[in-house]
């Protein structure tokens, strides 16, 4: 019998000089294996398909020979919440949106494959939401209380070989409030059917690190444990190997181990890969452990596990470096919804806003505030984006938005096991650059608080020592009473929400901080972001002559705090773009300001604005979502995101705004504004010259680089300190446009025009074809344009959509969060002159036509096609 552990040093010692026999001895033998193997060795299918569903309470529904001939046919992911309808005196309340909840039950009915003879079966579930209770044929299987927890069940002692199946869930979301935003209800994530022989890889059973990483070669550390559910000892070989990013093996290891029956043995295998490819936010290469578990001479389980080759460090002076360099974390927080679909989101769905949000310069994401969905994670592996992975809101103390109904009435019995299970599922992902135990936690004041952390971070560490947890604090400063020292102490990184929102002087942030505790590392888990309803700019009043845009209000005429169709005072109530007091002016935050301090201090990791996306809940009727964020709920960005863009990108961009169209207006001095990354920027209105304004200092630099000073004359341009430009202009009929240069050449050029009357419906895809696999979706955006193709910004039409061919219609949006249509409709009115329809595969190849209609208008079209 071969040790695992004398293995292991074996291969730390010896791998880099015998790395090419022993991958060429590796594969041998696996060939050997393989072709005495025919059947996979581990088969996992989806089980998506085909279930039964039934809004409300079904005594006996668990049986296996109830009847549900009258219950509705659908797939899997399904939300029932968003399918409404929303109604202000739902118990979700404001917080959860105003959305239907309740109880809901699911079944299907199935048969055994003939290649699942002889082996375990387990069904998985991505996500529940929430209390979930399975049964298999009649048999409990057992529940699981929070909606965000992935988990699995062996259903192999109560499966009919030969027969009929029938598996029944019971989904109970009926104790409301129950979230201070919207869940969604049901079994809204994939679900899995999983074979495997009684001799396999444990359930997240691997557990890959890069314990040390250099552009010369990298240590992979691989941690394997393996099951043996047979009645008898199983003389185990373990074979892992590496594939590079094209998918060639370029590195192995091997060991062997006796594992007793009903025991369970862990691997552990250093592999030393010459000349990686580093995963970074701007190339996410991607590699492969594949472990090969054998006995005797047949292969009883193969599993492929990603992973990235990185070295992520948190340090208290230089912030944050990913493979050696400085990267500052330009982050978002986002809920796991997605607009129209609710909290059954396609693939398809994030990887849009992901395309989005990295068009604006994002590379951080923080899920707030639970665990995400696994393909959400997949989706940031492949595209390159850093993630602060939270896991709860509530630890043992309540919030009083939802009256005691959330997580902290089943913490004392559930934590630990959710934690564990959380941090098994991701630590794998590349993205994961450290965990949240928790957002806001009431403990942080409470006289248990310390311990709870204590053994919070104990669990962490245990289950993955190689990532270091923070939690988002809301209380590092308040008064009366702060959170202690002894708490925060305890973090391996302290996390701030809002840096400003206790200090006398807000420009401090985090600096009385650094000064009191040099060796504490910092992150903004949390701060304002520039929000607002897309388009609307309804306190923008006309200027005197002469009156200073500038120095007296925000540009573009942000309205009042707590204005907006976000809700008024909620965190989507306020419509801000930039400057002083935008984005929750309410709060006197200053986004721009506070953005200036955490680019200029290296030692502040980076930050995470709320929210990168618009979301529903946390609202007041008659809006049933927080528009928060700088994208709205459609993934149309407003004028906040280029706020972001021009401070997070390089390639040269100007964004101008508001838009042009003020009948009976004409003459007075409106405010217009400017984000750029340009040096200057020159105005013209008509072809005639307003202004031309640039920047007191230049843009990229390091500590100091935006200056202080406020505006000033510099060579004749007149130059702020700000990160906007405004000028005054008296309105008349016509075109902005604004011609931004850099090192004295044009660089990018920005126009808004007055628009004629709507004249016709304009339809765009974002992709031509999709895959026929009832799962890929195409995002049809909507724009109500003049005669001459250009967006009307008013436009309210309401648009009819018909579907023909090979897909369905699942969701209409307009980003207008007060809206009282329905997402699951055929028609949605335009929210200025745009709106998004979502429109999914069926089985079948061939081809989907969408038409978009509207009376008085220029019908539009787009024609999607489906392949097999």
């Amino acid at each position: 019998m071969t040790n695992s552990n004398d293995s292991m040093t074996r291969r730390g010692l010896l791998g880099r000089a015998l790395g090419a026999a022993a991958l060429a001895s590796a594969l041998d033998s696996s060939r050997e294996l393989s072709a005495q193997t025919p059947a996979p060795a581990r088969i996992r299918d989806s089980f998506d398909f085909g279930w039964k569903f039934f809004k409300g309470d079904a005594p006996g529904a668990e049986e296996q020979g109830f009847s549900d001939a009258a219950w509705r046919a659908l797939d899997l992911p399904h939300d029932w919440s968003i399918e409404g309808p929303f109604a202000q005196d739902e118990p979700s309340g404001g917080a959860g949106g105003n959305a239907p909840t309740g109880i809901g039950w699911y079944r299907k009915r199935f048969r055994v494959p003939a290649a699942f003879q002889g082996r375990k079966v387990a069904v998985e579930f991505d996500g529940v939401y929430q209390n979930s209770e399975v049964w298999i044929n009649g048999h409990y299987l057992g529940k699981r209380p929070f909606g965000y927890i992935s988990f699995a069940y062996d259903i192999t002692p109560h499966l009919n070989p030969t027969g009929e199946n029938v598996i029944a869930v019971k989904v109970d979301n009926s104790l409301q409030p129950g979230s201070r935003w919207y869940s969604g209800s049901g079994i809204y994530r994939h679900t899995w059917l999983v074979a495997v022989n009684p001799v396999h890889i444990a359930h997240w059973g691997t557990f890959v690190s890069t314990p040390r990483v250099t552009k010369e070669a990298a240590t992979i550390h691989a941690r394997t444990r393996v099951r043996n559910e047979s009645g008898a000892v199983a003389a185990c070989s373990m074979t892992s190997v590496i594939l590079d990013p094209a998918g060639t093996v370029i590195q192995s290891a091997s060991a062997s181990q006796q594992i007793g029956p009903n025991d369970e043995y862990e691997f552990e295998q250093q592999i030393l890969v010459d000349k990686p490819a580093l995963w970074s936010v701007k190339d996410p290469s991607l590699y492969t452990l594949r472990s090969t578990v054998g006995v005797g001479s047949r292969i009883v389980d193969q599993y492929d596990t990603p992973f990235g080759i990185r070295e992520a460090l948190f340090d208290a002076d230089r912030g944050f470096l990913l493979n050696g360099e400085h990267v500052k974390l330009n982050g978002v927080c986002l809920h796991h919804e997605g607009g129209s679909v609710g909290a059954a989101v396609p693939e398809r769905v994030w990887e849009r806003r992901f395309e989005v949000l990295r068009g604006m310069g994002c590379n951080a994401i923080r899920t707030s505030h639970n665990p995400p969905a696994p393909e959400f994670l997949d989706l940031c592996d492949r595209m390159g984006f850093l993630v602060m992975d939270e896991a709860f809101d509530e630890w043992k103390a309540g919030k009083g938005q939802v009256r005691g109904n959330g997580y902290s009435r089943i913490y004392d019995e559930w934590h630990e096991r959710d934690v564990t299970d959380f941090v098994r599922r991701d630590r794998n992902h590349p993205s994961v650059a450290l965990w949240s135990c928790g957002n806001e936690i009431p403990d942080q004041l409470s006289e248990h608080g310390v311990e709870i952390l204590r053994e919070l971070i104990a669990i962490f560490h245990r289950e993955d020592p190689t990532r270091p947890v923070t939690a988002a604090c809301d209380q590092i400063a308040a008064e009366p009473k702060a959170a202690p020292v002894e708490f925060l102490s305890l973090l391996d990184i302290i996390g701030y929400n809002y840096a400003d929102r206790w200090r006398e002087r807000r420009e401090l942030y985090y600096s009385e901080d650094k000064i009191a505790h040099p060796s504490w590392r910092m992150i903004g888990t949390e701060s304002s972001g520039m929000g607002g309803p897309r388009g609307e700019y309804g306190g923008m009043e006309p200027l005197a002559p002469g009156q200073a845009a500038v120095a007296a209000a925000p540009p573009a005429g942000a309205p009042a705090a707590g204005a907006g169709r976000g809700g008024a005072g909620g965190p989507g109530g306020v419509t801000g773009f930039g400057g002083r007091g935008f984005g929750r002016g309410m709060r006197g935050l200053d986004t721009e300001q506070l953005w200036k301090f955490v680019r200029t201090h290296d030692y502040v990791a980076g930050d995470f604005m709320w929210t990168g996306i618009d979301y529903l809940g946390e609202s007041r009727w008659p809006s049933h979502g927080a528009t928060a964020g700088c994208i709205d709920s459609c993934g149309f960005p407003k004028d906040g995101y280029y706020f972001y863009q021009s401070q997070w990108t390089e390639k040269p961009m100007v964004h101008l705004f508001p838009h042009w169209n003020w009948k009976g207006r004409e003459g007075q001095f409106l405010t217009v504004a400017c984000y750029t990354n340009c040096d200057n920027v020159e105005l013209f209105l008509n072809g005639k010259p307003v202004g031309l304004k640039g920047y007191a200092f230049p843009r990229f630099g390091m500590q100091g680089r935006y200056g202080q000073s406020g505006p000033q004359a510099m060579n004749g341009i007149r130059t702020t300190s700000d990160l906007h430009l405004a000028w005054d202009v008296p309105y008349e009929p016509g075109t902005l446009r604004a011609v931004g240069t850099k090192n004295g050449q044009t660089a990018a050029t920005a126009e808004v025009s007055t628009t004629g009357d709507p004249a016709a419906v304009e339809l765009s895809v974002d992709r031509e074809a999709i895959r026929a696999d009832r799962r890929d979706v195409a995002h049809v955006t909507v724009k109500v344009v003049d005669a001459q193709g250009r967006l009307h910004p008013n436009a309210d039409n309401e648009i009819t959509f018909e579907i023909q061919g090979d897909g369905r219609l699942i969701g209409l949006d307009n980003g207008d969060m007060s809206s009282q249509e329905g997402y699951k409709g055929s028609r949605r009115k335009a929210f200025h002159g745009m709106c998004l329809a979502i429109v999914q595969s069926s089985g079948g190849a061939g081809a989907i036509r969408i038409t978009a209609s509207s009376p008085g208008l220029k019908p539009g079209s787009a024609t999607v096609s489906t392949k097999a």
